[in-house]
């Protein structure tokens, strides 16, 4: 018994490379986010607290995290996979996330550690972080569609 050979359209279409970029921020902000609520993971779980530059708690030892921070990086991803969905989503999931992870560093570099403002909280740390996420999300952003969806005329996906 031999089965029909696959016609070249009945091939899975591939995800385009921004959609990819977002999903994948979005499980890596799930998995953050779960990470600061498990304890070793998380040095100094007991002192977390919901807001505040007074929790110590601090994800991998290194990023100064509350419960307020844990759930911004959970919803984050949700968006991420919501988002990758399309094209146009992932695109401005990519875009605005990345700015606000920008602004975010400015507002880590211009706020003190200590001062009650430092409401996330955030470390030096996190602020590199933000800057990292917010260039590399943004660049991200303006990827282009595989180039085999452009020559074979498929909708965006």
């Amino acid at each position: 018994m031999t089965t029909p050979a696959a016609h070249p359209d009945d091939r899975p279409a591939r995800r385009s490379p921004v959609r990819t970029a977002a999903l994948l921020y979005g499980v890596v902000f799930l998995l953050v986010g779960v990470a600061g609520f498990i304890p070793g993971v998380t040095t100094g779980y007991d002192t977390m607290q919901f807001a505040g530059h007074e929790s110590e708690a601090m994800l991998l030892g290194i990023f100064q995290v509350s419960i307020l921070h844990n759930i911004v990086h959970l919803l984050y991803g949700i968006a991420g996979l919501a988002l990758a969905r399309s094209v146009s989503g992932a695109r401005n999931y990519l875009r605005w996330g990345g700015a606000a992870y920008l602004l975010l560093w400015l507002y880590g570099l211009l706020v003190g550690e200590e001062s009650a403002a430092n409401f996330v909280p955030l470390n030096s740390a996190d602020d590199w972080l933000h800057l990292f996420l917010g260039v590399t999300m943004v660049a991200l952003s303006f990827l282009d569609r595989d180039a085999h969806d452009r020559t074979a005329g498929r909708a965006r996906t």
